[in-house]
């Protein structure tokens, strides 16, 4: 971790130009954005439960979010920082339409509530404004296949984890009332969310103190890629203060518009989820929490049977994730274009 603490802050100011003022703003609106859309998954659960009350759950959630950023090392910030598109060919044009790519579709989705994947608009954006800077050569194999295989993690596995976690829970306890499995795991879920907003921080807060730092980079501030200590207080802090502003179209989705949850059933979906998550970005794996989550509380509801998910409320999830990807390519082209000719 020593590598945090080879830049202070105070070197940034003689170096910086506005074109990197506006990007360095841009990335702090989208992490702040990825807060208030995409952190909410980590309580909608226990919200929706009623095991916690709003107010505490997102305190909970902004607190948790900032410690997952600040102890889980920096594996998934490099790998959007330099694993997505090569950075050295690119400019602060390209990195500045990524960002404005997901800070429009998240609020567009969030505007319905629906959960969209931050994780997915960043790729998509980060690739479209690459092949319009630079063209297909700018692109990573290799960050690509963690991306994907963080698709498979999030979706599958997270399906089947929540599924055979609620299981388990439903054959370990088959001899307990039903009211004092509940009442155990009302208190029990308060740790599984926390477990969660933890999880998320460790993920999604890396992001985009990748992007922040590949801005820092280009921008000449900083003479290779390295996370700097400060960075990654900056924007687990303010990933926490987005969290702290609502997401409550978000909770209302997740936790009320796919299945019927109870505390037990919350308590499998978090649980399952998280430990998703923490696998995914040991190995420096992006993968979206929102499909995780969601894939999650679909496998534990489907242990009751399956007409207990809510589809058609599923089927707009669904919907929204497959079109996220050539959609915010498509933005990210086009926002390029216009921004080049203004940034450089």
């Amino acid at each position: 971790m020593l590598f945090l603490f080879r830049f202070k802050p105070c070197m940034i100011v003689h170096n910086l130009s506005i074109a990197l003022v506006v990007v360095l703003f841009l990335a702090l609106a989208a992490e702040f954005t990825n807060g208030v859309t995409d952190a909410a998954n980590a309580i909608a659960t226990v919200i929706s439960t009623r095991v916690l009350s709003p107010t505490r759950a997102v305190i909970m959630a902004g607190t948790l979010n900032l410690v997952g950023v600040l102890v889980t090392g920096t594996a998934v910030a490099t790998t959007i920082g330099t694993g997505i598109v090569k950075p050295e060919v690119i400019g602060l044009h390209t990195i500045a339409a990524a960002l404005l790519t997901i800070i429009i579709w998240s609020w567009v989705a969030w505007r319905f509530g629906i959960p969209t994947s931050e994780t997915h608009e960043m790729v998509a954006g980060l690739a479209g404004a690459g092949l319009a800077t630079a063209g297909t050569s700018v692109l990573l194999w290799d960050g690509w296949r963690k991306v994907l295989l963080g698709l498979g993690i999030s979706t599958v596995a997270g399906f089947a984890l929540g599924f055979i976690v609620m299981l388990s829970i439903y054959w370990l306890f088959r001899r307990a009332t039903y009211s004092k499995v509940r009442s155990a795991f009302g208190r029990l879920q308060i740790v599984s969310a926390a477990f969660m907003a933890f999880s998320h921080g460790s993920n999604d807060g890396q992001k985009f103190m990748g992007i922040f730092t590949m801005a820092l980079y280009i921008g000449g501030i900083l003479p290779s890629f390295f996370v700097p200590w400060w960075v990654v207080i900056l924007c687990g802090a303010v990933m926490a203060i987005g969290t702290a502003t609502g997401g409550w179209r978000i909770i209302k989705t997740m936790g009320f518009g796919i299945t019927r949850l109870d505390p037990v059933q919350g308590f499998a979906a978090e649980t399952s989820a998280s430990i998703a998550i923490l696998v995914a970005s040991s190995f420096g794996i992006p993968l979206s929490t929102t499909h995780s989550i969601s894939a999650t509380i679909m496998g534990v509801g489907s242990t009751r049977r399956l007409s207990a998910v809510k589809w058609g409320t599923t089927r707009s999830i669904f919907m929204t994730w497959i079109i996220t990807f050539p959609v915010c390519f498509v933005i990210g082209y086009v926002l390029t274009l216009i921004t080049k000719p203004i940034m450089t």
